[in-house]
């Protein structure tokens, strides 16, 4: 039954950007971001922990959890170093998907040619 609700609620997250790729005219980029921010707003009134018990992966993977991600990060440094925590804490957190996400573009960069669109 997880697999069903992880799918469902992911495809309904996937579902709503696709939406707006197609009826409106917001960028994919503001599109991203809004996502982000999204997650940052559904972590700051602690509304994100219990969707995410629910949902698990289909709230976390997406762009969404990394939100939520950066903010319980800056949240929890703030708490521990004051204010530079809001500025480091995010990053803390995130660091090791954001390595991640770089060390694979690399490689992927290294093995496929890139084409610009027509």
């Amino acid at each position: 039954m997880y697999y069903l609700w992880v799918f469902l609620i992911g495809g309904l997250i996937c579902m709503l950007g696709q939406v707006l790729i197609i009826y409106t005219n917001i960028t994919s980029a503001r599109i991203l971001v809004t996502f982000v921010l999204f997650g940052v707003i559904l972590e700051a009134f602690g509304i994100f922990d219990p969707i995410s018990a629910f949902a698990r992966a289909g709230i976390n993977v997406p762009i969404v959890g990394f939100g939520a991600s950066l903010a319980k990060g800056a949240i929890g440094a703030v708490k521990a170093k004051g204010l530079v925590g809001a500025f480091t804490g995010g990053l803390e957190a995130t660091a090791g998907g954001i390595a991640a996400a770089v060390l694979f573009a690399f490689i992927f960069a290294l093995i496929f040619s890139s084409k610009t669109k027509k």
